[in-house]
């Protein structure tokens, strides 16, 4: 495996376990920020391992519409259930760091539960790969 995927993908498990943290601790407005980023860096580890890179930093958009187009459209290569997840979570990690609204316990909990799902998937592939 590749080093960088290695990197990220341990950078997603860290994330998701601040998340857990934090939802335990009812800091849902850091637990959602760690959602979505144990999420993209998953995504980022699935990128560089079918061998898709950026020209220059990677960007939120430009990890979501690779993941999305290419990595469960056109490759095939993880479940159309996990479309809606690097969306959904910026979503609510957006509320959580740019609006003056709070994420409650619910979205807080349905965050966790769709990055657990994404990040497993990711974890997943990588060891059958």
């Amino acid at each position: 495996m590749d080093d960088d995927v290695t990197i990220y993908l341990a950078k997603a498990a860290e994330s998701l376990v601040s998340a857990e943290s934090e939802f335990i601790n009812g800091r849902y407005n850091s637990c959602a920020n760690r959602c979505y980023y144990a999420c993209f860096q998953a995504a980022v580890a699935a990128l560089i391992e079918e061998g898709i890179r950026p020209r220059g930093n990677w960007g939120h958009d430009f990890v979501q519409s690779q993941f999305i187009g290419q990595l469960i459209n056109r490759r095939k290569r993880y479940s159309p259930t996990l479309r809606a997840i690097l969306p959904k979570n910026q979503t609510v990690r957006d509320k959580a760091d740019y609006l003056a609204e709070r994420v409650t316990q619910t979205q807080a909990s349905r965050a966790l539960n769709r990055s657990r799902t994404f990040v497993t998937a990711v974890q997943q592939r990588g060891e059958n790969h």
